[in-house]
């Protein structure tokens, strides 16, 4: 039987295809902006690749913060989407503002922004799942949601392509068509978040006392982290294993640039990305109603691991293609798996908290995956070996997963 949406989950998907422009501006043609930026300081390919993923880092690490906090705080009846109205805008502004910056440290800090407010609006946005669907659904729905955000995320990139690779020929600087492309990918984001944020309407929520919205935001969070010590081994494993799936979407570019690879053709690469990842998404959502989702993210995993090792080796760019060939198989299953698996697992009235948690353990935490890769880099000299480190984190992350007591918390 066809699966088929209903107008709410539409609307929720929507957000996923708004949001998945600015993921992609992230891992394709900001990085070569960087690069572009930093070559005119005088910064070293080595250095270059280091300091994109401190910046990344810090972003993550501002999202582990906030990230619980802003989620228990949005479990409060009224406030959800006020908070993710907020995170998205300070996400969109910041992308319009990257695009006429021309210093590489001014870039590098609003990036550090623009990334934190995003990656907060996704907090919000994921906790939204269990009230406009319901738990048999989830992981057809979260699919759903990857898999439109990888093809329509493709409808700005394209347009922004064009204006990079050929701002010469239609009478532009290259910053000029930078600021250009990124205003376009802001517009995009909002655009696609209007028929959310209009309908939406919070099913789950905690009630407080008028006035204590904050404290009692502080002492529900306590009551979950104290709810999670019987399933930790599930969140060290998502730690480790979506962390180094975020790391490699938030690094690709970068590293195919220092490894002196053609930028256009890693663009196209990337693009190649988002092309198979939708149907691949699509199909892996699918057989989620014929094959348990902890069995489909434990392959995804051990797809990843070898992944990483496959970095190590990587050096010539049609190796680049494979790479993003094989990324696309996996990148949809693993993270929208993983997004309704959790759902399925945790109360509906408090999901903001418990998507702020499973941020830390993935967006949020992706600053140990970048800082391995910019530390591993910056020791041996070689971004490959960084790159294969990666794989340390997927073994480490398939080990906690198969060893962890799946129990919802419901």
């Amino acid at each position: 039987m066809k699966f088929k949406l209903n107008d709410m989950e539409k609307k929720w998907i929507l957000y996923d295809v708004g949001n998945s422009a600015f993921t992609l501006l992230i891992a394709t043609i900001m990085p070569i902006y960087f690069n572009y930026l930093a070559d005119q300081a005088g910064i070293s390919e080595v250095n270059y690749l280091a300091y994109w993923g401190y910046a990344t880092s810090a972003a993550t690490i501002i999202v582990a913060v906030l990230g619980p906090v802003l989620g228990a705080a949005s479990d409060t009846k009224g406030r959800r989407k006020k908070i993710f109205l907020v995170s998205l805008l300070i996400g969109a502004l910041g992308c319009v503002f990257l695009g006429f910056t021309q210093s590489w440290i001014w870039f590098l800090l609003l990036f550090v922004i623009a990334k934190s407010a995003y990656s907060l609006s996704l907090v919000v946005y994921d906790s939204m799942l269990p009230d406009v669907t319901t738990d048999d659904r989830a992981d057809q729905v979260s699919a759903q949601g990857y898999a439109w955000g990888y093809i329509g995320s493709c409808i700005p990139f394209i347009l922004s392509l064009m204006l990079v690779l050929f701002y010469d020929k239609i009478g532009l600087t290259m910053k000029t068509a930078m600021g250009i492309s990124f205003l376009l990918v802001a517009v995009w984001w909002i655009v696609m978040s209007l028929p959310l944020l209009k309908n939406y309407r919070q099913k789950h929520y905690q009630s407080v006392a008028s006035g204590n919205n904050l404290a009692a935001s502080f002492r529900r969070l306590k009551g979950v982290f104290s709810e999670l010590k019987n399933n930790r081994k599930i969140l060290i494993a998502f730690f480790f294993y979506i962390d180094g799936v975020y790391t490699i979407i938030d690094m690709a570019t970068a590293y195919g640039t220092a490894l002196g690879l053609d930028s256009t053709g890693l663009l196209l690469a990337l693009l190649v990305t988002q092309i198979v990842a939708f149907p691949a998404a699509l199909i892996f959502g699918r057989l989620a109603g014929k094959v348990s989702a902890s069995r489909l993210i434990t392959v995804s995993i051990g797809a990843y691991f070898l992944i990483a090792l496959y970095g190590i080796i990587l050096k010539e760019q049609y190796q680049f293609w494979i790479l993003a060939v094989v990324v696309g198989i996996f990148q949809g299953a693993i993270q929208s798996m993983s997004r309704s698996y959790f759902v399925k697992i945790i109360p509906a009235d408090k999901s903001g908290e418990y998507f702020g948690i499973y941020d830390i353990c993935g967006k949020g935490a992706a600053f140990a995956g970048t800082m391995v890769v910019s530390l591993i880099s910056q020791l041996s000299g070689s971004v490959n070996l960084g790159v294969g480190a990666l794989s340390v984190m997927f073994l480490i992350g398939i080990f906690f997963f198969l060893k962890a007591d799946k129990t919802p918390l419901k």
